[in-house]
């Protein structure tokens, strides 16, 4: 019986299935629609280094043949084969998407799916409709990601710019086809399937003749009665491509003599042109030397400093040229890129996950995906959209007083609902760490927010040389994410029989290491009145495998 995911949920495909290799299906249609599937290959950073694993009308087939587009059939729309264990290793996700083809919108489509098929039997299916949907025209459907092994979520995050949006995101170009002339006889190609040296694979159950194997061979869903597969949509010039692709190596040329200087004041010939410096405009020599005395001119796109001595107008910021009118973001071209090119590089950033980084100091995340709430220190919020909740979580009379003992304390609020909340806290840098099962600690202090999903408790931290007698962390465990925020960039150290660290400069470790008080205390310079001037050092043992996180800041 094939599970029912909503949207959001994951799950290790060797928990849905043995096999590898897999039949994928989608099914989307509206009255008057158009729709393009197509399968992305990203990479680690999720970006489309290789074109050649974008998968769609015009390239059916990635070099391996791992992913493969195999048409309409058995009620599916589009359709896939994937062999995961013959897909490379620098290929780490596989989005599959629909968009429009011409206008219209998402919340135009009927009721549809994706689904996982092994073996002719169908073993996991999203569906979704129009409703979910508003002005979205391309939408991220399902992806296969890899995370110590192959793994399945049901995404459905939309874009309003369609497929160049879609492009966009993960990296690629979008490019037209040069309309042909109008002497020539042959037209832009429609689609139509790759040649086949071989009759296709039958799609059904596996013959009752072949013996059992551990793993569902690959097969499509039966079809109640053998139909023709409908026509594909022709595709006419101009049509929107994958990224061009790398052109074939040129025959080495033969160098030729050095030809003499040219005059002072005039460019070089281009007949072997050089690569330009950084910051310097392809095409042009290099600057002349500025005379003695004078400074040298700024670099291509970046402001001329101020003469010696002298500083910027008043009102300007130091570094911004005097030509540029102020309230113009700092960043635009002065040739008048317009407004929509300088705030390009701060749109927020969608990847379908339910926690995500916009920037060092900015987190998303999205209540729609996951089920369950968020508790998030008061007051983080920056902005949110959509439908959502905000509540008080309260900790109890005795969560009150064992956090006012401890010193880990924190006050919270419940965020539930459907919409996205933007969170932050005094410009901290701000790090998801997603749990599966296992633990860790992590002081009060730099907790930002966690799935309510995650339990946590005071952890004691004793020892005999600390004031007071004991030192405190929160220990949090179970399936989740937890969002740790640190002052800087944080460093990320193996447990050896030799790792110590400072208890204001540790962050997080993980649970099963073993934490004692060094005997190595060392003074501060200045000990206010009250306070014994000492800092307390600890010592961290372990197996291999476990780990502290030092940022680098002191209290």
């Amino acid at each position: 019986m094939a599970r029912e995911f909503q949207r959001g949920h994951k799950a290790k495909i060797s928990d849905l299935t043995p096999g590898t290799d897999l039949y994928v299906g989608v099914q989307i249609a509206a009255p008057g629609l158009t729709f393009d599937i197509s399968c992305f290959g990203l990479d680690a950073n999720e970006q489309l280094s290789d074109d050649r694993y974008f998968i769609f009308f015009n390239q059916p087939k990635s070099p391996e043949e791992s992913i493969q587009l195999l048409g309409a059939q058995s009620g599916d729309t589009e359709s896939f084969r994937v062999t995961l264990d013959r897909i490379p290793a620098a290929i780490q996700k596989l989005s599959f998407t629909a968009t429009l083809d011409g206008s219209g919108q998402m919340s135009q489509i009927g009721p549809g799916y994706i689904r996982i098929v092994a073996g002719g039997e169908e073993v996991v299916r999203y569906s979704f409709t129009g409703s979910e949907f508003t002005t979205e025209r391309a939408v991220m459907l399902g992806d296969f990601y890899l995370k110590d092994v192959w793994r399945f979520a049901a995404v459905g995050q939309g874009f309003d710019g369609g497929l160049d949006a879609l492009l966009k995101n993960f990296g690629g170009e979008v490019a037209e086809e040069e309309a042909p002339p109008a002497a020539a006889p042959a037209a832009a190609p429609g689609f139509a399937p790759p040649a086949q040296a071989a009759a296709p694979p039958a799609f059904g159950a596996p013959p009752a003749a072949q013996a059992p194997q551990p793993a569902p061979s690959f097969g499509a869903p039966p079809a109640p009665t053998p139909t023709p597969a409908p026509q594909q949509p022709m595709h006419a010039a101009p049509t929107i491509a994958a990224p061009l692709a790398p052109q074939a190596p040129q025959a080495p040329q033969v160098p030729q003599a050095p030809q003499a200087p040219s005059p002072y004041g005039q460019p070089q010939q281009p007949h072997q042109p050089q690569q330009p410096q950084f910051g310097q405009v392809p095409g042009q020599g290099a600057p002349p030397a500025p005379p003695f005395g004078q400074q040298a001119p700024a670099p291509y796109g970046q402001p001329a400093p101020a003469p010696y001595g002298q500083q910027p107008p008043m009102g300007m910021p130091p570094g911004v040229p005097q030509g540029m009118p102020q309230g113009v973001p700092q960043g635009v071209p002065a040739t008048g890129a317009g407004l929509q090119a300088a705030l390009q590089p701060y749109k927020e950033t969608a990847t379908g996950q339910r926690w995500t980084p916009q920037n060092q100091q900015l987190m998303r995340v999205d209540l729609t995906m996951g089920g369950s709430g968020v508790l998030a220190r008061q007051g983080s919020m920056v902005m949110y959209q959509g439908k959502v909740d905000f509540g008080y979580k309260s900790a109890g009379f005795v969560g009150r007083a064992v956090g006012n003992a401890t010193g880990q304390e924190m006050q919270l609020m419940r965020c539930t609902g459907r919409g996205q909340v933007f969170l932050a806290e005094e410009g901290s840098h701000l790090h998801p760490i997603e749990l599966q099962g296992d633990a860790i600690c992590v002081s009060a202090e730099s907790v930002l927010a966690f799935d309510e999903s995650l339990q946590y408790e005071v952890r004691r931290v004793e020892g005999h040389g600390i004031p007071g007698g004991a030192l405190f962390t929160m220990q949090f465990q179970g399936t989740g994410t937890v969002i740790v925020k640190t002052h800087g960039t944080p460093v990320v150290l193996p447990v050896t029989p030799t790792t110590f660290a400072d208890c204001n400069a540790v962050v997080a470790w993980s649970a099963a290491s073993q934490v004692i008080v060094s005997s190595q205390v060392r003074l501060r310079r200045n000990a206010y009145p009250g306070h014994s001037g000492e800092t307390v050092n600890l010592q961290f043992r372990g197996a291999p495998g476990n780990f502290i996180v030092v940022q680098p800041y002191e209290v």
